[in-house]
């Protein structure tokens, strides 16, 4: 092979630099930098109008429980001493209002004082609410004492969940729309940044890595060409490429704020990103035991032949090669999470660049004539998000894979549900492609030889 040969792959996967160094350039402000998180913390009106209901809902279960003291026939003294001093599980009310006190503490200390934003906080407090009343309304015998038996247990459950709804459905869901909505503010009063590599390859420029097949109809960036975009829909793909590369670049280039999500056995993993105007982008990053091209010449260079090994998609074609570095692809994407995620199909734009070190491929949802919605398929929406590939600076047997995934898959999926397929799916491509990366050695050896 021209340029240098492939060495054997190393036994262990030694230290690769973080992305942080292969972006240093960056040095002006960015539209999609995020703003510090402590610049923003701040309790929202929604949250602050959930703490008051928790708090209500301490004081309304307290109220009851003492009213419920008063109408027996004994004085509150002498029925406090019967619930607290004497109490009784079976016959007791004290112990409701202590749940009601329980779940104030939690709700106040998590979502007040240390301002969480997520659900596993009242999920607790509902589940141990829940699983207490229905033990001992199954078990107690004061349901025929008078109302308050049942008054007071059927209104802590009730509550209970209210306070699981208001938070999951409105505090959660306004907070990070309004978030959104600040840093598009905010960022939109900064300059836009350039790109990161000032000496970026312009159209016409990128050239093929030595592993591509020369002559190959599959090369996206084949010299001689010198494809140009010429109609304004031409120029339209062109600009939607840019965009999505520029998102990409500066997505990179914020890895200290990526939230960790998950990993796998394989020592993947994936994280997230809210970025203004798109939302959630989710992002795989995996250390690979072989050179950086031969992952580029199979994720980036060849789209159409990847539905050969990776089963997480069904189909793929190129409709339109718009310049050297620009096409426009249909994509359909298998199901997933067993099933309860039917098949979708995208149409995208696909924008391919070299620079320096790395290869990069970043895309996003298009419209193209070729391939109008059908009822076929759901059609899906993705995004600014890509592949890139980076090369190590100390030994050229490894490389480090990235995945920037940004969808809407549309239809009526819960969100959680999304997102766990979204993972999963990538921790799956990452198994496709290692198995493709192992099936190609002998071929690589051989070729060596010869």
């Amino acid at each position: 092979m021209p340029g240098g040969e492939h060495g054997e792959l190393g036994a262990s996967l030694p230290a690769i630099a973080s992305l942080n160094a292969s972006y240093t350039s960056l040095s002006l402000p960015s539209p999609y930098m995020l703003v510090p998180p402590a610049e923003r913390r701040v309790i929202s009106d929604v949250r602050r109008t959930f703490c008051l209901f928790v708090t209500f809902d301490l004081l309304f279960i307290s109220l009851i429980w003492i009213i419920e003291l008063n109408v027996n026939t004994d004085s509150i003294w002498e029925s406090l001493e019967k619930e607290v001093i004497k109490y009784d599980f079976r016959s007791s009310f004290f112990d409701i209002a202590v749940l009601a006190l329980f779940r104030f503490l939690c709700l106040q200390v998590g979502y007040a004082a240390f301002r969480l934003r997520h659900w596993w906080v009242v999920a607790i407090t509902t589940l141990v609410t829940s699983a207490f009343l229905i033990v001992k309304v199954t078990t107690s015998n004061f349901l025929s004492r008078n109302a308050f038996g049942y008054v007071l247990p059927i209104t802590s459950f009730v509550v209970a969940w209210l306070e699981t709804w208001f938070l999951d459905f409105k505090v959660l869901t306004q907070e990070a729309s309004d978030e959104r909505a600040y840093l598009a503010a905010v960022n939109a009063a900064c300059e836009r940044a350039p790109i990161i590599y000032p000496h970026a390859v312009s159209d016409g420029q990128f050239y093929s890595p030595p592993e591509s097949i020369a002559g190959s109809e599959e090369d996206l960036d084949e010299e001689g060409l010198g494809r140009r975009a010429v109609t304004a829909q031409e120029k339209e793909y062109v600009r939607q490429g840019r965009e999505a590369m520029s998102v990409v670049e500066q997505i990179l280039a914020q890895e200290e704020n990526w939230k960790f999500e998950k990993n796998n056995d394989m020592g993947d993993s994936v994280y997230t990103l809210e970025i203004p105007f798109h939302g959630k982008t989710f992002i795989l990053k995996a250390f690979m035991q072989c050179p950086a091209e031969l992952v580029y010449q199979e994720v980036i260079l060849q789209p159409e032949k990847m539905v050969q090994w990776n089963k997480t998609v069904s189909a793929c074609q190129i409709l339109q090669r718009i310049d050297d570095n620009t096409l426009v692809s249909y994509d359909v994407s298998a199901g997933a999470a067993g099933g309860v995620v039917s098949a979708r199909d995208f149409v995208n734009v696909r924008r391919v660049e070299r620079k320096r070190d790395c290869y990069l491929s970043a895309g996003m949802a298009t419209d193209h004539d070729a391939k109008p919605p059908s009822g076929r398929y759901v059609r899906g929406e993705n995004g600014p998000g890509g592949f890139v590939v980076l090369k190590s600076s100390s030994n050229p047997s490894v490389c480090t894979f990235i995945w920037v995934l940004n969808t809407d898959l549309k239809g009526r999926l819960p969100r959680y549900l999304i997102h766990q397929s979204l993972a999963a799916t990538m921790f799956e491509f990452m198994a496709h492609l290692r198995q493709r990366i192992s099936d190609l050695r002998p071929c690589l050896r051989t070729h060596h030889h010869t």
